[in-house]
Order: C-alpha cells, then structure tokens, then sequence
C-alpha cells in the first residue's frame, strides 16, 4: 500500500510521517528519511543560511559599551552571502561597517567611537578646568592672592600636581604679555573662542551634575577675592554656554556658589 499522501504527499515521502519509537502502530515508513534526520539534526552544520565575511578596515582602541571600558576595536565590514552545504552561492547584500570590540568580540554602530576613551576624556576634562580657571583669573583676579589659592587648589584636584601659586602667576604674567588679555577690554572673544573650543567637545560626555561642577569650580574662584566683576560675571556666563547650560540655570548656579563655601 502507498503512503498517504494527503495535502503534503510530497512531504510524507521526503520526510516520512514520524511516529515515535515504541508508539502502537510505529512502522519504517513513519520514520524520518535520511535527508530529514539530516536537516533536523540539532548540530553539524546548516544546510542552508546566510554567512557574513568581515574585512577589517582599521583598528585602535575606543571605550566598549559592552566591556564598559577602554577596549581595542576593529572596524570591518562585510558581505552576506547565501549559504547551501556550507557553499556560498548569491550575494545578499553588504553588512556594517561595524565595530567589533577584540574584547567582548560584539558589534556597534561606529558611532561608538564617537564617545572618548576614559584616558582621553580625563585629558579633556583637564584641559577644560585649566582653561576656566585661567579664563576666569584673566578677567580681574589675577593680583588676589586668594583667587590665585582658589585657582592652585583647583587645578591639583584636577590632576596638576606640581601646579603652584609662583608657576600659575609666571603663565599669567605670560599670557598678559603675549596678548594684552588684561588690559584689553575687547578680550571678551577670544576668551570665548578659547572656552567653546575646550569646553564644546567635553560637554556632551558629562552628565548635568558634572557640567555644573565644572562651572561651579569658576565660580568659587571668581568669588575668592570678593563678589563677582561684571567681566567675571560674562566670563562665567560664556563658559556655561559652552557647557550648554541654560542661562537661568547658570544664574541660579552662580546665586548659589555665593552662598555655599568654597
């Protein structure tokens, strides 16, 4: 007698109807063909699928959203390919480009490079505290002996270590010289060119509470030979711009260093 073939005739004979071993009324015919047990097996591999092929276009290093750390990357990209029998055959179109962390082995957007690395984004924020404290000491503070205390204690917290108050007032006196920054009341746009170009890029990477801090800092500074000068008060106001904090909320902040200590 035939196998039913029924709606899937065809299937019953490539397959074979199965029935489990032991089950009253199991016969050969019910058991799956050798090209069914080889396309159901569990492993081996696929009979057919889609495969990528990488080319790696560079390397470096950036910071692993998945590691959470400073990892070594490659950038690739690839090509799928329609896969039988472990044979490529059509071309499926590009993949990437991607970046695949050496670490983790897993793929990102290469918008992830876009985020610095930790050593990098130390090195910014650096430079950025440098660069208000100096802003903010070349509008008026520069002959305080407080501003300059203020000014040494927040560049060592920052990483400057051999930073003192004779090597801070020498860059001053230098800076003075070389620009006529404190006597020239049009010194204005180039502080803010200086601050956008320090501050711009490192903004995006600090939460709010730490693009306040950074303005904080400045403020105190201002503050430590008494209430702010109106060159202080555009200086410090430039300067939360650049961290692209509201302007109500930089008045607020100054308001509030005057009345919290230093």
């Amino acid at each position: 007698m035939l196998p039913d073939r029924g709606r899937k005739g065809r299937e019953s004979r490539i397959f074979g109807r199965f029935t489990p071993p032991g089950v009253p009324g199991a016969r050969d015919l019910d058991r799956p063909g050798p090209f069914a047990r080889l396309l159901h097996r569990g492993r081996g591999p696929r009979l057919i699928g889609t495969r990528t092929v990488w080319t790696t276009l560079c390397d470096g290093e950036f910071f692993c959203p998945g590691c959470g750390g400073d990892r070594n990357y490659q950038r690739r990209t690839g090509r799928r390919r329609f896969v039988v029998l472990g044979l490529p055959l059509l071309s499926r179109g590009d993949a990437g480009p991607v970046v695949e962390c050496a670490a983790c082995q897993d793929h990102f957007g290469v918008d992830a490079l876009d985020h610095p690395t930790t050593v990098r984004l130390s090195a910014m924020l650096r430079d950025a505290v440098h660069t208000v404290v100096l802003a903010v000491l070349t509008t008026g503070g520069t002959t305080a002996r407080a501003a300059l205390d203020a000014a040494v204690t927040t560049l060592r917290g920052a990483g400057f270590d051999d930073c003192t108050e004779e090597r801070l007032g020498a860059l001053l006196d230098a800076l003075a010289a070389d620009t006529g920054r404190l006597a020239d009341p049009d010194c204005v746009p180039g502080l803010a060119i200086e601050l956008h170009e320090a501050l711009g890029p490192l903004a995006p990477h600090l939460a709010p509470a730490g693009r306040e801090a950074l303005l904080l800092q400045g403020a105190r500074i201002a503050l430590a030979d008494g209430p702010y000068t109106p060159a202080e008060r555009d200086v410090l106001a430039t300067a939360g711009c650049a961290l692209t904090i509201d302007s109500d909320d930089v008045a607020r902040l100054l308001v509030a260093a005057t009345r919290t200590p230093s």
